[in-house]
């Protein structure tokens, strides 16, 4: 199949995305607002060959996910809010035994059940490891529909790569919103390819098991083996999008739809003169550090526009800019923000009018 020019709800994108990059087995459960993808695998996954299956919970599916991973099938799940909770416990252990697939966190608002409006105060949870232990996952954040084709179509080849989770991290505007995108090609994964997936082997032949690894090749390799992985996808794998950051006095900081947001102010405050720019990170882990290396002498201070009560990004910004900057946040809860509100937020900055945030 050649590749198709459409117009796609996001979450149907993702799903899409991911059956043309070869997934064919899909495990989940129903949440807002990601339940398009669950019901879009339903509906397509079998003219693929592959398995849909709708488990009784979150727990049950992330299992399911376990076993298609081990077995070398290319497979995603997807949930939101408490469901994508639910998942972490198996998140552990697929980075235990170092098994690749895809999750998709459509983030909504809210502590507990939280809210069905969109929201992006996932972040922490998606960009902190998943689960107990030492683990890292890597995650991207897509700010458009054809970025969440694009992102989802590569997360299965990074997966591989590393052996590891990727998570796709969008926000419920991101999942609802219909707009253009270009459909790659699609294509067939070989399930047998690796040597350490689960097969069936005739009686006498050795067959393959799966480990958490420090039990086959000792603690310390395993140990090294992990932190060289790691330090590896840290090195290679930081992506972001700058915009009209090269003379920029102040830097909004953004991802998902407040990204969108903080591209209308830039063009906004600049018609007035006043210099705002966007850096705007596509992986939150590893976050893009090498872009604030990058920055000009003229930045003054950094502001993250994020739609939640805490500045959970905020950490990872004075952690890139070693703290030498000002920093302060634009805090929208479950509300997407308004261009002018920035800019405005943005100009009492300069004025003085506004305290720099504590992250705690």
């Amino acid at each position: 199949m050649s590749a198709d020019y459409v117009l796609m709800k996001g979450n149907e994108a993702i799903a899409e995305a991911a059956l043309r990059a070869g997934c064919r087995f899909y495990a989940g459960y129903p949440i807002t607002p990601q339940s398009e993808i669950l019901e879009y695998m339903s509906s397509n996954m079998q003219k693929y060959g592959g398995t849909f299956i709708q488990g009784e919970n979150e727990i049950a599916s992330m299992s399911m996910i376990w076993g298609a991973a081990a077995a070398g099938a290319r497979c995603m799940s997807s949930s939101s809010g408490p469901g994508f909770d639910l998942k972490q416990e198996e998140i552990s252990y697929l980075s235990s035994y170092n098994l690749p697939c895809v999750l998709v966190d459509a983030m909504r608002y809210g502590l507990g059940d939280g809210e069905i409006t969109a929201g992006q105060d996932s972040y922490w949870e998606a960009v902190r490891g998943g689960g107990h232990g030492d683990s890292r996952q890597l995650v991207y954040a897509p700010a458009s529909v054809d970025e969440c084709v694009q992102l989802t179509y590569q997360a299965f080849d990074k997966a591989e790569e590393y052996r590891n989770v990727v998570i796709i991290l969008t926000d419920g505007a991101i999942s609802q919103m219909i707009e253009k995108c270009t459909l790659p090609p699609a294509k067939e994964h070989d399930i047998n390819k690796f040597d350490w997936t689960l097969t069936g082997k005739p009686l006498g032949v050795k067959k393959n098991k799966v480990y958490n690894l420090d039990h086959t090749i000792g603690f310390e390799a395993w140990e090294k083996l992990m932190r060289n992985k790691f330090k590896t996808m840290y090195e290679n794998e930081q992506r972001w999008e700058e915009f009209q950051t090269d003379d920029a006095e102040i830097v909004l900081v953004a991802i998902g739809i407040s990204s969108r947001v903080c591209k209308s102010a830039v063009r906004q405050a600049r018609k007035e003169g006043f210099k705002l720019g966007l850096l705007r990170p596509i992986t939150v882990w590893p976050f893009p550090r090498k872009a604030f290396e990058k920055m000009p002498k003229s930045v003054e201070a950094y502001v993250t526009v994020e739609m939640g009560m805490s500045s959970q990004m905020g950490e990872d910004v004075l952690l890139a800019m070693k703290h030498q900057k000002p920093f302060y946040s634009y805090l929208t809860t479950k509300y997407i923000p308004k261009a002018e509100d920035i800019v405005n937020f943005c100009k009492d900055i300069k004025a003085g009018k506004v305290q720099q945030t504590e992250v705690f």
